[in-house]
């Protein structure tokens, strides 16, 4: 059995779509990252970065339990557990790994950060908020210009995509409109339409 410590944010659903596109058996626990629960003793001996998601495995991959942090790790550790959504052969593998690298050093942060200037600031900020909606902007045009080359941004169907799914989710948090970026909008309505994807995006209920 795999504990799934999550809330409702775009990394915590990447792991909770990996769980459910895997058919793995996990118990979800709600950490309310709005009261701070993530900096509660007992999640930060989970994860001392005091940030969610975070898992425990009770069958690590030597037979003992493991605990891990960081969504990216996290799946690259499922998908070794089971097999599944990280391509076989050393090239897909290591496509697969450089997209969610991208996903990982660009999407997420620079997605995030256009989040909290448009959404969330106290006071306006032109310079950020200009500044992280132009990358916003050209890290689409590089998703577009991807997927525009293959189905999917390994080729196959990968966590590249798992990772990458749950922040294009929140287009309208971050003022994008999908049908500027027509090779995005293809490839996020054919995930979305995954019945696996859609229960791991309602975790945790």
């Amino acid at each position: 059995m795999i504990d799934l410590y999550t809330w409702k944010t775009p990394n915590g659903r990447k792991v909770s779509i990996m769980l459910e596109e895997c058919g793995l058996d996990y118990h979800t626990h709600p950490i309310e990252i709005g009261k701070g629960e993530q900096f509660t003793p007992q999640f930060l001996a989970l994860n001392p970065n005091g940030k969610i998601p975070a898992i425990a495995d009770s069958d690590g991959p030597d037979g003992k339990p493991i605990t891990l942090f960081e969504s990216g790790a996290i799946l690259v550790y499922l998908a070794g557990k089971t097999g599944r959504f990280l391509p076989a052969t050393d090239r897909g593998k290591y496509l697969a790994l450089q997209w969610l690298m991208f996903q990982m050093g660009g999407v997420g942060p620079m997605f995030g950060q256009v989040h909290h200037f448009v959404r969330s600031a106290k006071e306006q900020v032109p310079y950020a908020t200009e500044r992280y909606i132009k990358e916003k902007d050209r890290l689409y045009a590089v998703l577009d210009h991807r997927l525009g080359e293959a189905a999917y941004l390994a080729g196959e169907y990968s966590i590249a995509d798992i990772a990458t799914y749950p922040w294009v989710a929140r287009h309208d948090w971050h003022r994008t409109e999908l049908s500027d970026f027509p090779n995005v909008k293809r490839w996020y309505d054919a995930i979305g339409a995954r019945a696996a994807v859609q229960r791991g995006m309602a975790v945790p209920a």
